[in-house]
This record gives C-alpha cells, sequence and structure tokens, in this order.
C-alpha cells in the first residue's frame, strides 16, 4: 500500500514533487492532500491532482488520512515546520536547505529522532547512477589518494526573482545561488569526499541589481586533507560538474550523466549514463524508509553537517578570511 503524503507548499518545484509520483503506484507513495501560501493560485491545481487543499500547515498535520508530510516551503520555515511534523508523529521529507543554521538542524533532527519518525532530506543528485560509479572509484583504488575536488552548479533562475517573492528576500537566498542551487554540490562534495573542515568565500553581486549576490566561490579543506573549489552563479547559462582529482586518475561528472575517467596509466573512458527520473527516485527512497526498508541514503549527521558548511559560508564571506566549520 502506498504511502499516503501531504505537500506543503505548491509552488514550482512542490508541484514537481507531486507530479513525480502521483498516478504510480509503484512509486510507493501518492499524495493525497497539502497546503500552500496562496491557495488560489493552486486551486485548480491542487484538484485536477486530486490533492484535498488544507488552509494550513496545522490542519494538514491533524489530517488522519495524511501519514506523512513533504515540504518544499521557504528555507527559513523547514526547521520548525520538520518539529511539528515529528511531534504530530509524521515522517518528514524535506528540500533543501535543510536549515540555515546547525543548531535549527540539530534541534529537527532531535526531534524526529525523539519521536521516532523517518527525517529525509532532498538531495537528488544522490540518487544519480553516476554518482554510485564516482564513489565506487573513490573505493577501488581508480582516482588513488584524493587530491582536490571540483564543484560548480550555476544557473539564470535569480534573473526572475522580483521584490515580495520570498527567493528574493536575502535572508532567504544568502550568498545568491546557494540556497536554489549551490547546496546541492555542497552535499556532492560531502557525499564523495567527507566532512569539509575550513571555507574561505567570496560572493558578490556583479550584474544582478534585486539585492541578491549573483557569484559566489569558496575554497575549502575536507577533514581529509583533501582541497576543493565550488562556484555558484545565480546569472549564468546551466552548468552542472563535479571532479575529483587523485594521485592515480581523475574522473569529471557533467550534466549529471556524462563521466570521463583519465588514469595516470592505462586507457580511461568516456561514458553516458541513462537519465533518471531523481525527483521520483528520493521519493520512493524515503516512501522505502518509512515502510521499514533501507534507511535513506542520506545520514542525519550529513545533512547537519551541510547545514554547517552553508553557515560557516556565510560567515566567511561576510568576514574574510578562512573559517573551521564547527
Amino acid at each position: 500500500m502506498s504511502l499516503q503524503a501531504a505537500i506543503v507548499g505548491m509552488g514550482r518545484w512542490g508541484r514537481t514533487l507531486v507530479e513525480s509520483v502521483q498516478g504510480r503506484n509503484e512509486a510507493g507513495l501518492r499524495f493525497v492532500a497539502g497546503s500552500t501560501g496562496t491557495p488560489e493560485k493552486a486551486r485548480d491545481w491542487a484538484a485536477a491532482q486530486g490533492l484535498r487543499l488544507h488552509d494550513s500547515f496545522e490542519a494538514v498535520l491533524a489530517d488522519p488520512a495524511v501519514q506523512a508530510v513533504v515540504l518544499a516551503t521557504p528555507h527559513k520555515l523547514h526547521a520548525e515546520q520538520v518539529i511539528a511534523a515529528a511531534r504530530a508523529g509524521k515522517p518528514v521529507f524535506v528540500e533543501k536547505p535543510f536549515t540555515l543554521s546547525k543548531a535549527s538542524a540539530e534541534a529537527a533532527v532531535a526531534a524526529c529522532r525523539e519521536a521516532g519518525v523517518v527525517l529525509a532530506l532532498g538531495h537528488n543528485r544522490r540518487f544519480l547512477p553516476a554518482v554510485a560509479e564516482l564513489k565506487a572509484m573513490l573505493s577501488d583504488g581508480r582516482i588513488g589518494t584524493l587530491l582536490h575536488v571540483e564543484g560548480h552548479f550555476s544557473g539564470p533562475g535569480a534573473a526572475a526573482y522580483k521584490a515580495g517573492m520570498w527567493r528574493a528576500d536575502r535572508s532567504e537566498s544568502p550568498l545568491g545561488g546557494m540556497g536554489g542551487m549551490g547546496i546541492h554540490m555542497i552535499d556532492m562534495m560531502v557525499n564523495l569526499a567527507g566532512p569539509i573542515g575550513e571555507v574561505s568565500v567570496h560572493s558578490t553581486a556583479r550584474v544582478l541589481e534585486n539585492g541578491l549576490d549573483d557569484t559566489t566561490a569558496m575554497l575549502c579543506r575536507f577533514a581529509s586533507g583533501a582541497t576543493g573549489t565550488f562556484a555558484t552563479l545565480a546569472y549564468a547559462p546551466r552548468c552542472w560538474r563535479v571532479a575529483l582529482y587523485g594521485s592515480e586518475g581523475w574522473a569529471e561528472l557533467t550534466d549529471h550523466e556524462h563521466l570521463v575517467y583519465r588514469p595516470r596509466e592505462g586507457e580511461g573512458f568516456t561514458r553516458d549514463f541513462p537519465k533518471v527520473d531523481i525527483e521520483r527516485a528520493e521519493l520512493e527512497a524515503f516512501a522505502a524508509a518509512v515502510a521499514g526498508g533501507p534507511a535513506y541514503p542520506l545520514p542525519l549527521e550529513q545533512a547537519v553537517h551541510g547545514v554547517s558548511v552553508f553557515e560557516t559560508m556565510i560567515v566567511a564571506a561576510a568576514s574574510g578570511g578562512a573559517h573551521a566549520v564547527p
């Protein structure tokens, strides 16, 4: 039987999540209800998806038919909403960024653990087959000792953010593209290379005039001793890439599916992987974890660490210099 879920937040991304699984019984999850800050804009869409439209988040939690909650809400609301869902006994899937401070992330995790409910974070690139191959290459020695990681995630979305939109609020979107795009690549770097120990950041607005930064760059040192660089541009053509450089070889993944590997000796390869609906994959994994299957493949300690890195990046950008990640 499918897990009956509610979607909270029916903007573009909330709708993307619903449409990735709705009507697919094999997904293990179906949406039955939801709420949003602008119900008049969502009423027809909700009806077409077969969703009961509640007038508040509290009403969603009180609905006995709702077995789990999926949050696609403004970043600043995540922590309190996760805690409220946990106290209502509802497993919760939350979009990134998880929260905007390490302390609030830890409080949300503690609430879910105390309630015994599953908490899942929407870093969907963990579900790419090519990322599994990168992790295998790190494990089996094809990369050798990891020396350096490069990450890049950019796109022009911030140009559309207008006054009054929550994403146009600098407190919701610190460091330009970090909240919408860059935090995904931070998670990818942590997933592949482990905890980040220190960061230095430069973030500025070169072309945007809506109060947000458009260019954010980071230099980091991993706990392992490897170094890393990362950039997210909020007003540039779309670009996604991650590269690993090691003592025995390097590998670069671009656009989710195109992987190039070059070893120190011998033949490398260029390989294209099949496209995957990663939104559907993450929700299926959430439903499976709630049903008692495999644990959701993003440890909560890494979820908290990603928030800590983000929070430290904000401090580093404001003050200059390198800052240790607590």
